[in-house]
């Protein structure tokens, strides 16, 4: 295990990793989740043998720190995880991101782009103010103190098992915090600096999760955008083979 610290007080966000040949290629996971448990069958695979790979945990999930005083904004996520590419040494690397981390990915190669060379989107937040059916807008419907208090373990309860099983690792102010943040958007927001980017970028959709708002507009902009049969939100789990081959197919 590895860390790197974030906030300038002492709060670490922490990574495990493998070794291997660089681009490195690094895995973000969505809110309330965990990267090793998302990624590492992945990473694997054949197909991505051979890679350096790292599973990065956000402030406020999983092994990172969760400071009470951090904001946990996409800005904030981002700069956690430019401190991990900076404190492994990167440049150039790859950023696989799921969800709420795609967001944080595409933040992080706008505010630092000498970190990024491809990005590798799984049904990413792109925009501010998502539907009340998506994860965060139930989150971030309630006060905080009130989601601390009571919400949390009604989360928990609502989400099933599977969810459940990583977001009980997950700071419940922490989860809260980055739900409004993610819920806020980025300034600009997410799909813009997405479609402003010159890297490789590649954004999965799963064919259950039905036709992505804007995706014309993203392909117009050189994003490839991927349906990913069989798949709903957790490509990775839903399509395994799917998403291997569009991780590996960077040409």
């Amino acid at each position: 295990m590895k860390q790197a610290e974030f906030d300038g007080k002492g709060s670490c966000i922490r990574w495990t990793e493998t070794p291997g040949a660089d681009p490195a290629r690094v895995y973000v996971h969505g809110l309330g989740s965990v990267s090793a448990v998302y990624h590492a069958h992945i990473a694997a695979r054949p197909e991505l043998a051979g890679r350096r790979s790292l599973f990065v945990d956000l402030p406020g999930h999983g092994i990172s720190d969760r400071p009470r005083e951090f904001g946990y904004t996409l800005e904030d996520h981002a700069d956690a995880l430019a401190a991990v590419l900076d404190t492994a040494g990167l440049a150039g690397a790859e950023l696989v991101a799921h969800s709420m981390g795609g967001a944080v990915a595409v933040v992080v190669a706008h505010r630092r782009p000498e970190l990024v060379s491809r990005l590798v989107l799984t049904e990413a937040n792109l925009d501010a103010f998502p539907p009340p059916t998506a994860g965060s807008s139930g989150i971030a419907a309630h006060d905080e103190d009130e989601f601390v208090d009571h919400g949390y373990a009604a989360t928990l309860e609502k989400v099933g098992p599977l969810w459940a099983a990583t977001m009980r690792l997950a700071d419940p102010r922490a989860l809260h915090r980055t739900a409004v943040g993610l819920r806020r958007g980025s300034d600009p927001v997410m799909r813009t600096i997405l479609e402003r980017l010159t890297i490789d970028r590649l954004y999965l959709q799963g064919e259950l999760s039905g036709q992505l708002p804007g995706a014309e507009g993203l392909e117009a902009a050189g994003v490839r955008v991927v349906t990913v049969p069989g798949a709903g939100h957790n490509v990775m789990f839903d399509n395994p083979d799917a998403f291997v081959a569009a991780v590996a197919g960077r040409k």
